[in-house]
């Protein structure tokens, strides 16, 4: 027994067709070509890695995330964790090849075969194997254990189940059958390590097969990363320290709905944000007279993302010399400035486009909270409980 999907009250169903509208909007948005979207669909890449490694404690960069992308070394990020961020990157890409696949079942296979993939690099936390003992989850700072994984022995007929849910449950809505899929995973917790990475990708996974929007701009792991607490909340509300599938997942269902609401109000804003700050940056090239390639370069200036010419010989497809006369103009120009010596020298926005990048949060429009009220029921939750916010430790599962 697996834990089973809830019947949607009035307020989810009214979230969730709101969602959808949104969705729609986005699409027909992106069906009309636009230079600044493939930039834009790379950044929203970056993002969904570095949520959702930063709620296991891999914290680094949105442009080292973008390296990772683009199979380039890291700006900052020591080896272990740019090793952690290339291996999701991986799982990642499996889920885009995946999204528009005919032929693709879900099973266990591959999803142990996801979670290979993503954790390679480390062949001691087991990749691709299920756990063969118990497993916790612990609150480092209390020192206290917050959660009890099934028993190792359950593991394969759990995750059998999940998958056979996962091809069996064509009539729930997709939106809700990932949220649905990332808390049976997580709560299985079948590997010794990676566990909530693999539900975040799952989750994408299902929702990258069946919604309206390309994958780029579906996941919702930006966002569960910029809101770790309130996910650890709902979790411990809806696990409450055990493997516990009995239990109603309804305030989860709610928590991911007002996620992907969220999410799309983000992403629609930021397309708005991406066609102002092009409009600007055409008129900058243009002024100063430079060629059209180094657009996309100052767009990744204007996010703060620091360039080097290595990344940008790739992105434009030019070469090495070439490159290097472009970044001469753009510092020439007051556009760039360079930090660093030769080995490691990179480049950052210059005053004309922090002004762009000053200009174009100031005029961000606010979000609109679909669920006002469930940020204080989780903290109301989480107390009953009893248990602290559990973090990202583990138990060995050996």
């Amino acid at each position: 027994m697996i834990y089973a999907t809830p019947e949607l009250g009035a307020d989810d169903a009214a979230v969730l067709a709101e969602i959808h509208e949104m969705r729609r909007e986005l699409a027909a948005a992106l069906r009309v070509p636009r230079r600044w979207q493939g930039g834009l669909r790379r950044t929203m890449l970056a993002r969904a890695i570095q949520g959702s490694n930063s709620i296991e404690g891999y914290v680094v960069e949105e442009d080292d995330a973008a390296a990772a992308l683009d199979d380039e070394a890291p700006v900052s990020a020591d080896e272990r964790t740019f090793a952690e961020i290339r291996g999701y990157r991986h799982a990642l890409g499996y889920v885009l090849q995946m999204a528009s696949d005919p032929h693709f079942v879900f099973d266990v296979s591959g999803l142990r075969s996801m979670h290979y993939m993503m954790l390679a690099h480390d062949l001691g936390k087991s990749p691709g194997q299920y756990r063969t003992g118990q497993i916790f989850v612990y609150d480092e700072r209390a020192e206290r254990r917050v959660y009890q994984g099934p028993d190792a022995g359950l593991v394969p007929g759990l995750m059998g189940e999940l998958a056979d849910r996962l091809r069996d449950e064509p009539d729930v809505d997709p939106m809700v059958r990932g949220a649905m899929a990332h808390l049976n995973l997580v709560m299985i917790h079948p590997f010794r390590d990676g566990n909530g990475r693999m539900a975040r990708a799952l989750q994408t996974l299902v929702l990258s097969r069946e919604a309206i929007v390309e994958p780029a701009f579906s996941s919702i792991e930006e966002w569960l990363g910029s809101n770790t607490d309130d996910y650890y909340r709902v979790l411990l509300a809806t696990g409450r320290g055990a493997w516990s599938p009995e239990n109603d997942a309804g305030l989860w269902v709610s928590f991911n709905l007002r996620a992907h609401h969220m999410q799309a109000q983000t992403v629609a804003r930021r397309l708005d944000e991406a066609s102002a700050v092009w409009k600007e940056l055409d008129q900058l090239t243009a002024a100063h007279r430079l060629p059209d390639r180094v657009t996309d370069l100052l767009y990744e200036a204007v996010l703060g993302y620091r360039l080097r010419r290595g990344g940008y010989v790739k992105l434009a497809g030019i070469e090495e010399r070439t490159a290097s006369r472009d970044f001469a103009q753009l510092v020439e120009a007051g556009l760039l400035r360079a930090i660093g010596e030769r080995r490691g020298r990179y480049y950052l926005a210059g005053e004309a486009l922090i002004d762009t990048r000053n200009r174009s949060r100031d005029s961000r429009r606010p979000l609109s909270d679909p669920y006002p009220w469930l940020p204080v029921q989780l903290h109301s939750a989480v107390n009953e409980t009893q248990l602290p916010l559990p973090r990202y430790a583990q138990g060995d599962g050996e």
